[in-house]
């Protein structure tokens, strides 16, 4: 909730009183949306002063106000300014503290009023949001190679930009998802010397994705202490780049039978995610001569033997990338500025957002030096989203981590927990309730922490139905739908009198913290803000579920609770699908 005031120099600012259980947040956005963040702490030793408090040293000390000698001024002068709402009734000066009060029946009015009317768009029509709307943004994610089975990276990427595309959408950003298959390169060089070598049609009808990862294994190893190999290699490549047939042929048939794999392992594995724009990096080689022939315009190309750009800001060539090798061959970098420069005339982007895992950071900080460099201003408006690797997720299939394997691990372990559990509830298809727990599990894992980091998982953690885990997000969801179809979820919300306690107004005040939860999200691009604000309101609905019986209260005091956990838990349900989990209303 924000109380417009009018602070030093005449700058607009707006002061959230949002607060939990027994800390809160302040925060002082200006018309740029810039926000510094105080601590403010319920005044429970001074209920009769406020509901909530600030220290007017703490906005002096964060530059939020100017510093006055006299602190007392300084503090009747700051409250004076702030103006009242219907939420918060009255501003009350003390020593260097400015208290609030709270309305907290008009509090529980407006938000689940709001909640009630439009339970999918909750926060979404802030005018936090709002100078987000209209903007474009393109999320390149996933990502795996063709003749390659989907592994663990390729799994967390999937997420990641999942995650990503979603909150972007939910704060008004029309966004498109873009799945840039990998066919082309030195990679696909090996796998192609590799299958004239080793390669079986038979198997390849068969079992594709995993006849052509056992002959990639064979040929890198082959590759490793036999040059000849690595020639071959070599040479399967130019000829692919020459458009000689047979090298042609074999990559058009290996192209077809992977993306068919592909797809069906996307319906399958990932049937929440809205459909990707399947593009390959093969589309894009054909233009790289015109690449190098825009940098050769603009005296940026040197030649040593290899076509490289000059990276260095002395000229020096003590940094460059390399454009193209001797033979005339294109690499990993020439084909993403291709794909950059088509992406932009094509969609007309106003972001682009790369995920991929950290050891390719410096590859992004070539590409858009480069593509600044030909003067493209927007370049300065993408980004390389890195993630860490995850250790430890090993299956019973052994520790090469194959998407598969992941996903029927957690869910097999999911349904053995569901199984041996006495509050289970008779379900009609367990195996999916399963695996949504467990995709849940594997997404609150890997979000819980910065996306940088490298992290370990255990299985038995991410499956615990205690703790900040996706099994306790699906299990709150689960408790408060089973009590809304016991008690009935369709009742209007008629007197809210009874949600005046404490209990009831942390959970509505977190509630109204939403919106600045999407925008930081949305800002950052880290998924742990929403992760964060997810498990506190399941911990402030778990004690208020305990301390707020609906059973054996008036009737009205239980349609003001029924109204309030309906609220909370369509909040639940949309951060989770933003997230990627599809929420269960049975465990």
């Amino acid at each position: 909730m924000y109380v417009p005031c009018a602070l030093d120099r005449m700058q607009s600012f707006r002061i959230d009183v949002a607060n939990l259980p027994s800390i809160a947040e302040i925060h002082l956005r200006d018309e740029g949306s810039r926000c510094q963040e105080f601590k403010l702490y319920l005044a429970g030793q001074a209920k009769s002063m406020g509901d909530l408090r600030v220290s007017v040293n703490s906005l002096v000390q964060n530059g939020a106000v100017l510093p006055h000698e006299d602190l007392q001024r300084n503090t009747e002068t700051l409250a004076k300014q702030i103006k009242h709402n219907s939420v918060v009734e009255d501003v009350i000066a003390a020593p260097g503290m400015i208290y609030f009060r709270l309305n907290k029946l008009m509090l529980a009015q407006k938000v689940l009023k709001q909640l009630r009317s439009e339970p999918d768009t909750f926060g979404l029509k802030s005018e936090l949001l709002t100078h987000l709307h209209g903007s474009r943004t393109l999320v390149e994610f996933s990502s795996p190679n063709v003749a390659k089975k989907f592994h663990a990276g390729h799994l967390r990427s999937t997420f990641i930009g999942n995650f990503i595309a979603n909150v972007k959408k939910a704060v008004g950003k029309e966004v498109i998802r873009v799945n840039y298959l990998g066919d082309w390169g030195m990679q696909f060089g090996l796998l192609g010397a590799g299958f004239e070598r080793f390669g079986c049609q038979q198997k390849l009808r068969d079992q594709a994705l995993q006849h052509l990862f056992e002959v990639y294994v064979q040929v890198n190893r082959e590759a490793e202490h036999d040059d000849n190999v690595r020639v071959a290699a070599a040479d399967f490549f130019r000829r692919l780049e020459q458009k000689e047939h047979l090298a042609l042929s074999l990559w058009k048939q290996l192209m077809e039978i992977t993306v068919k794999e592909y797809k069906r392992i996307y319906d399958a594995s990932f049937h929440y995610i809205v459909v990707l724009s399947h593009m390959s990096v093969s589309a894009h080689w054909l233009m790289t001569e015109r690449v190098c022939a825009g940098l050769d315009c603009d005296w940026l190309i040197f030649r040593k033997g290899t076509t490289v750009v000059d990276l260095s800001d002395a000229g020096d060539l003590s940094s460059y990338a390399t454009l193209a090798r001797s033979d005339g061959t294109s690499l990993y970098i020439t084909r993403d500025i291709a794909a950059a420069l088509d992406r932009h005339q094509r969609f007309g982007f106003d972001e682009m957002i790369y995920v991929t895992d950290k050891s390719q950071s410096v590859h992004f900080q070539q590409l858009f030096h480069i593509l600044s460099a030909m003067g493209h201003q927007w370049a300065n408006r993408c980004v390389h989203v890195a993630f860490g690797r995850v250790q430890g997720m090993s299956t019973r299939r052994g520790d090469v981590i194959f998407l598969e394997d992941v996903l029927d691990e957690a869910r097999s372990r999911m349904l053995n927990n569901m199984r041996e559990s006495r509050t289970s509830k008779a379900l009609e298809d367990p195996e999916e309730t399963a695996e949504r727990i467990g995709i849940s599990a594997v997404v609150i894992q890997d979000f819980k922490g910065p996306l940088i980091s490298d992290y370990r998982f255990e299985w038995d953690t991410a499956l615990q139905a205690q703790g900040d885990t996706g099994v306790f997000l699906q299990y709150t969801h689960a408790r408060l739908s089973s009590l809304l179809n016991r008690f009935g979820d369709e009742m209007m919300c008629g007197d809210l009198s009874p949600l005046t306690d404490n209990r009831s107004v942390s959970i509505l005040q977190h509630l109204l913290r939403y919106d600045e939860i999407l925008l930081q999200s949305a800002t950052d691009l880290q998924p742990r803000h929403l992760v964060n604000f997810l498990m506190t309101l399941c911990h402030l609905v778990s004690s208020a579920h305990r301390e707020l019986p609906v059973k054996g209260s008036s009737l009205e005091v239980a349609q003001a609770r029924l109204c309030l956990f309906s609220a909370a838990r369509s909040l639940l349900a949309n951060g989770m699908r933003i997230l990627g989990i599809t929420p269960v209303d049975k465990m």
